[in-house]
């Protein structure tokens, strides 16, 4: 059997991070598998369903680069289909007409919740319409005997008893067709063999595996994830912070590193190195995710997004900076040489992009510097600024322009003063960047370069 995955969201808003997991674990099984992985827009909801939110969710996927092995499938185009699926389990038996009015059904619904059953309509065994013309639904014809179990790969056997299935509509009064209905015939027609998805929809499996059956189907393999909580415990919401992948990008996050993160929610591969999910392919397993919920840890989301950023490519890393600095376009040749210059030492102590930006703002400065109000009062007395004026001409005296050769000088001259670093740090520190993050002294002067840094010094001594 040739594996064939699907990840289907409905548009009706961003692509959550649950919906990104749910994305990459079916790439991951359908890559170990050597099969299919394939993307359906779910738009059948379609005032709710927005060109905004689809283009979100393949700007998401393609961010998180889980790329389909075919073109998306849109489930509203299919609808002619799913119909003619309809009409043909009404000719097997497998579905019936219904022309009970919306109190009707209520009434009946209210009846069977009293009784503990599930809803039957008194026109599955054939009663007659009220009229000719008048108005119905089509709905499954329920079984009443029996389990229906679906073996899940992750949840285990979940049995729930046929008698307990409502006869649930297929196709509504203005003959659009219904998402049990239209999932089961689109998977159907994907030729999906596993149906990955989040275990919120647990129990549409035993609602859609009747509609396999009645039309003689084989019934794909079930897998649901457990959901992804907030580090309270609690499920996901606004007052956890970021939910959206987009959201995730925007703080500064790697695709790789999100990609590592998330398939660790739920996935235990059985140690704890940090995988591209590249690496993880040969190793992933279904039956190795949990059936409890997992929980955002933002701490060890860091960890593995620092991991990451000191494996990304250095020239990568600096087209980035340049485009959250402002295009390269806007930065002088200099700036754009300094910051390649810096990457390879800045990526190191950064945890996200947005903090290695945050570093690289003080290359770029434009003299003389705007010092903040901090930066200001760590240069005003004369006893500092005479101390930066003897270092200014140390420093102007050094023959070795690397960090290891400065952070030495620099030793060095406290020494020679008779302070600790503690004195002359700071004010150094303010010089130079004017009150931005910077890496240590001795790479902050490395990076801006001997003439750079010997000016900026030279404008805060002055007279």
């Amino acid at each position: 059997m040739s594996v064939v995955t699907r990840f289907a969201p409905s548009p009706t808003g961003y692509l959550h991070i649950g919906g990104a997991r749910t994305a990459l674990f079916n790439w991951l099984f359908a890559k170990k598998m050597g099969g299919r992985y394939l993307l359906r827009i779910e738009d059948t909801d379609r005032a709710r369903s927005t060109k905004e939110a689809i283009d979100a969710i393949l700007e998401g996927l393609d961010w998180l680069d889980l790329r389909t092995d075919a073109e998306p499938v849109f489930q509203s185009a299919r609808a002619p289909r799913h119909r003619d699926i309809a009409e043909d389990m009404i000719a097997r038996g497998a579905a019936f007409r219904c022309y009970a009015t919306p109190e009707e059904m209520e009434a009946l619904r209210a009846e069977a919740h009293a009784e503990g059953r599930a809803l039957r309509s008194p026109y599955r065994d054939g009663k007659a319409p009220p009229s000719a013309d008048a108005p119905f639904v089509v709905r499954l014809r329920a079984p009443d005997e029996g389990d229906i179990v679906n073996a899940d790969l992750i949840q285990g056997d979940v049995r729930v008893k046929a008698q307990d299935i409502d006869d649930l509509v297929l196709l509504r009064a203005d003959g659009a067709p219904t998402y049990m209905l239209s999932v089961v015939v689109d998977d159907y027609d994907m030729g999906v063999t596993h149906v990955i998805r989040g275990d919120d929809h647990l129990t549409n499996a035993a609602r859609q595996i009747p509609i396999y059956r009645a039309m003689g189907w084989d019934t794909p393999q079930f897998a649901h994830l457990p959901l992804i909580h907030g580090e309270d415990g609690k499920k996901l919401s606004k007052r956890h912070g970021a939910q959206a992948v987009h959201e995730w990008r925007d703080m500064g996050y790697l695709p790789e590193a999100m990609t590592a993160y998330l398939m660790r929610l739920g996935w235990s591969p059985g140690h704890d190195d940090i995988l591209s999910k590249e690496e993880a392919i040969a190793q992933f397993e279904l039956r190795q995710i949990g059936k409890a919920p997992s929980r955002l840890d933002f701490k060890k989301l860091d960890s593995v997004s620092a991991h990451f950023m000191t494996r990304a490519h250095d020239e990568r890393l600096a087209r980035l900076a340049m485009d959250g600095l402002g295009h390269a376009g806007q930065l002088s040749p200099t700036a754009q040489v300094r910051i390649e210059q810096a990457v390879p030492m800045l990526k190191k102590r950064a945890k996200t992009l947005l903090e290695m930006i945050d570093l690289c703002r003080f290359l770029i400065a434009d003299r003389p510097l705007a010092l903040d109000e901090g930066a200001k009062s760590l240069i005003k007395n004369d006893e500092i600024r005479e101390r930066l004026r003897r270092l200014h001409e140390r420093l102007a005296a050094e023959t070795s322009w690397d960090h290891m050769a400065l952070a030495g000088a620099l030793k060095a001259f406290a020494a020679d003063e008779g302070v600790g670093l503690g004195k002359i740090g700071p004010a150094l520190r303010a010089a130079l960047t004017g009150g931005a993050p910077a890496p240590d002294l001795g790479q902050a002067l490395e990076m801006l370069g001997r003439e750079e840094a010997l000016a900026r010094l030279s404008d805060q001594v002055e007279e």
